[in-house]
């Protein structure tokens, strides 16, 4: 059983950019994707971005791509979200989750992400 725990989260300005960091533990992770999800007050958890550990296959949300990018440090195991050009709107809690790599359906897939982590709050100030 994977167990992450999320930080990096903080208090920024619009355009102001900030990382997220999850590091992950429990077994080896070579089987899995790792993603980011958020959920801002009153609203669900929607998915934000996801990557598949070994080959490093990138997933994004329409509202991710283009300004965060997704990572990994394999020796490390560690999840990076790098967020650049913070909206208002990003304002949420943000989670780690982990999933078997990817195949079949994809909202079914996106839809199974489990293990979360406890999440980091990002608030973006206008």
């Amino acid at each position: 059983q994977v167990q992450l725990v999320e930080s990096g989260g903080g208090l920024v300005q619009a355009g102001d950019s900030l990382r997220l960091s999850c590091a992950a533990s429990g077994g080896t992770l070579d089987y899995y994707a790792l993603g980011w999800f958020r959920q801002a007050p009153g609203r669900e958890r929607e998915f934000v971005a996801a990557i598949s550990w070994i080959i490093g296959t990138t997933y994004y949300s329409n509202s991710a791509q283009g300004r965060f990018t997704i990572s990994r440090d394999n020796a490390r195991n560690t999840l990076n979200l790098q967020m650049n050009g913070l909206k208002p709107e990003d304002t949420a809690v943000y989670y780690c989750a982990a999933n078997r790599l990817y195949s079949g359906d994809y909202y079914q897939w996106i839809a199974s992400f489990g293990s979360w982590g406890q999440g980091t709050q990002v608030t973006v100030s206008s």
